[in-house]
């Protein structure tokens, strides 16, 4: 069996007036994330490893700000057209690991419908999700509560 592995990351600076939208999840809170889409960082970290697993270009290949026609997309589209993807080429998804860095809001409490948005999205199990959350001490951007960032790690295997 063939197995691949390929790593991401985003980040977003927050804005006033939007949702703050985070593995599908529409969280409370008084600022949303800037971003040509939802500005997912979280989908968008995992839409980045697993396309660096199969060794193709980034979500801003796929999806370019310059493109009108998907502003404001869900982010959970973008992680189907990388499920799709990796089917096309016969990879199939076997994990993914994620971090959510930022000082607030807290998120660990919606982790399972994260987990469960992102797996449908991909087309896997829940199980087969990580989402871990952790602060970044008050230190830079994101200790300055300006922004959230989100790394990911993705596993897929040949068919």
């Amino acid at each position: 069996m063939s197995i691949r592995t390929g790593i991401g990351y985003d980040v977003h600076p927050f804005q006033e007036g939007r949702p703050l939208v985070l593995g599908g999840v529409t969280i409370p809170h008084t600022r949303g994330l800037k971003g040509h889409s939802d500005a997912d960082v979280l989908c968008h970290a995992i839409a980045d490893a697993i396309l660096g697993a199969l060794g193709e270009p980034d979500i801003g290949y796929w999806f370019p700000p310059s493109d009108a026609s998907i502003e404001g997309i869900c982010s959970l589209r973008i992680l189907e057209k990388c499920a799709q993807i990796a089917a096309d080429k016969g990879w199939q998804i076997e994990n993914v690991d994620s971090s959510l860095i930022a000082e607030a809001p807290k998120v660990m409490k919606h982790a399972p419908a994260m987990k469960q948005h992102i797996a449908t999205a991909l087309g896997i199990q829940p199980d087969q999700i990580g989402v871990k959350a952790t602060t970044n001490e008050r230190l830079g951007f994101v200790g300055r509560e300006e922004g959230i960032a989100a790394m990911a790690v993705a596993c897929v295997s040949r068919k």
